[in-house]
């Protein structure tokens, strides 16, 4: 129940095409209890319709916002002390750093208020700012913390992150100066425990960093170079840079992610980035999107580093620069506590959940009593790992996307494959979904969904079928299939909403809401964008690896620009073009599932709150909470930002 209710979130619409979806319960709660607290605390016997209290609220609100600045200075650490005793990571409480700034900037409006209103009574509010200088200094701390609030919002942080960095340390600062110069000497000593706690902060971070890099002290790093490591970058499609770090220089988990910084491309700036390889790599493999500042700067590098070399130690040599690297951080309930796993991941999102997914599957072949002939799993209950079941879904805007996971899909498959094959009874189950939205489900069309998706999964919405073309395979290459049965609000007549992509490509924006029929019925999408014939998108793919490998390697991706046609094997992994619908998706998991589940999504935030509602729906419909013997979900959202 606690589950459901810290997740749910209600979406309202302001517009017709634009509605607004809520934090979730458990977000909201945190804020409104912290802010009742703090107010309870400002005002607790005291009267402020009782302008002979004022004074006394004015104290009494000035140190209730003192005692407040080494919780915002402990939320806001990489090293969280607050995150390690509570079992989770550091920016998993970013969001609670920035609101309770937003309580201390109430709180310190309210002590202002109140003196200024005692003041007006004299018309006395210009000469205090003007000649009292307690007075000036505390003005000026209220304007730079309006400043640090205002620029700390979403739009704020995305325009320049690099930007927003700096200043918000100039600000804080100068906030911090402010506050200690305003302050009496009795209260000064909070403004002293919050610098400790963020230079501690910072003194933790150094040593990490120094560890990690430095030769001198770690014997992991001597292999790669005395401070820092070599990262080879390369280019991909889709705007992406692969950059990759041989000898790794610490040990990680599948779904961390380390702060990066190569001051030779772009000084003085570190980015987090999620780790794309698992510990059994014994490397480290980022991919980057491309966007602005340092991550434009690592692609052009690696496209100036795609002329012919003479050898392949040259091509490694040309495309290294010295990297440092900060971490690992980042944390999750480990997934091979559930019976059945749902990893949902949207375009550079595979990056969190691909790790993961791999990871369990390691575990198994790794765990497996007698590879060679076991004829049961039970021995895996013993030996920490009770997953049975996989469900991997992908979705991604454009074609050019998939190479970036192909090899790795494949051989999830061929592992699983091999141990069903030798009596375990294991399954990964995996769909990709490529669509032009690039909102891939955006809060307008959860809210369409939520009205018009029966609330029983495993009763299907008929409608008629049309003739379509099949799925055809020739020389290599499969055309993407797309949706079978649909909502009926299309003005297509084949029931299919189609759009035109980037180079004229097809892409279906339609909600795919029967995955096997549309599978079976192999039909496609029509477009007609830039020419009268119809447009396929046809997918790209990656060398497969041989059959007697048992590591893959995600250094043979290739990364020719040119579209490549897609072996036949790879039609164990179904390719479609439209939307997922996760609801169905997550119902069909948990009806199989033999013990508790897990959902793990990560990408965009409107596919985040999809997801997050259909979890909360399918729990309460089939009453977890309520001695119906359902076993419960666990759900772990990771978006791109925080």
């Amino acid at each position: 129940m606690a589950r459901e209710i810290i997740s749910a979130t209600f979406t309202v619409p302001l517009s017709k095409r634009l509605r607004w979806t809520s934090p979730t319960l458990g977000r909201t709660s945190t804020v409104l209890a912290e802010l009742v607290l703090v107010l309870v605390l400002c005002f607790y016997k005291l009267n402020p319709n009782d302008q002979w209290q004022w004074e006394d609220i004015g104290y009494r609100t000035g140190y209730i916002a003192t005692a407040q600045l080494p919780l915002i200075v402990l939320l806001a650490g990489k090293r969280n002390i607050i995150a390690f005793f509570t079992g989770t990571s550091y920016e998993r409480l970013n969001w609670l750093h920035r609101w309770v700034a937003r309580i201390l900037f109430l709180n310190v409006t309210i002590h202002m208020g109140f003196w200024f209103v005692g003041w007006a009574r004299y018309d006395y509010i210009k000469v205090k700012l003007t000649t009292d200088p307690i007075t000036q200094r505390g003005f000026a701390a209220w304007c730079l913390l309006l400043w640090i609030v205002l620029s700390s919002l979403a739009p704020a942080r995305r325009w320049n992150y690099e930007f927003f960095v700096i200043q918000h340390i100039i600000t804080f600062v100068g906030f911090f100066a402010a506050v200690y110069l305003h302050l009496p000497t009795e209260v000064k000593v909070w403004v002293w425990l919050s610098l400790g706690f963020f230079l501690l902060d910072r003194l933790l971070r150094a040593l990490v960093i120094l560890l990690i890099n430095v030769s001198l002290w770690n014997r992991r790093a001597r292999a790669s170079k005395v401070v820092g490591s070599w990262g080879a970058f390369e280019s991909l499609n889709g705007g992406t840079t692969k950059i990759t770090v041989e000898n790794p220089p610490f040990h990680w988990k599948a779904g961390q992610h380390v702060f990066l910084s190569c001051h030779g491309l772009a000084p003085l700036q570190a980015h987090p980035f999620t780790i794309a390889s698992i510990p059994a790599d014994k490397k480290l493999i980022f991919l980057v999107k491309s966007k602005s500042g340092s991550t434009k700067q690592f692609l052009r590098h690696a496209e100036n580093m795609q002329g012919p070399p003479s050898t392949s130690e040259d091509v490694r040599r040309r495309h290294k620069r010295t990297v440092i690297l900060e971490g690992p951080y980042g944390r999750i309930r480990p997934l091979q506590q559930f019976d059945s796993v749902f990893l949902i991941a949207g375009s550079s999102g595979a990056t969190f959940t691909v790790p993961l997914m791999r990871d369990v599957v390691s575990n198994w072949m790794e765990q497996a009593p007698g590879r060679g002939g076991a004829s049961s799993t039970s021995a895996f209950k013993y030996m920490g790992v009770v997953t049975r079941y996989i469900r991997f879904l992908w979705v991604i805007k454009s074609r050019s996307q998939y190479p970036w996971f192909a090899s790795q899909l494949e051989t999830v498959k061929a592992d699983v494959q091999g141990m069903k094959d030798a009596g375990y009874d294991v399954e990964v189950e995996m769909s990709i979904y490529i669509t032009c939205d690039e909102s891939l489900g955006g809060n307008d069309q959860i809210a369409e969904r939520r009205t018009s998706v029966d609330p029983v999964c495993s009763l299907l919405e008929q409608v008629e079928s049309t003739q379509s073309p099949r799925l055809e395979i020739e020389k290599g290459a499969i055309d993407l299939v797309s949706v079978s049965s649909v909502a009926s609000n299309s003005d297509n007549q084949d029931g299919l909403v189609n759009s035109c992509g980037p180079n004229g490509t097809c892409c279906c924006m339609q909600t795919i809401d029967d995955e096997g029929r549309a599978i079976e019925s192999g039909r496609q999408c029509h477009c007609q964008c830039s020419t009268d014939e119809i447009q396929t998108v046809k997918a790209q793919t990656v060398p497969t690896r041989r059959s007697d490998s048992k590591e893959e390697d995600l250094s043979e991706v290739n990364t020719d620009k040119k579209e490549i046609d897609l072996p036949v094997d790879h039609s164990a992994i179904p390719i479609l073009s439209g939307r997922p619908l996760p609801r169905k998706l997550i119902c069909e998991m948990l009806e199989q599932a033999l013990g508790e589940s897990a959902v793990v999504v990560c990408g965009p935030q409107g596919l985040i709150d999809d997801v997050r509602w259909s979890v909360v729906v399918l729990s309460d419909e089939r009453a977890v909470h309520k001695g119906t013997g359902a076993q419960g979900i666990y759900l772990h959202a990771e978006s791109f930002d925080y």
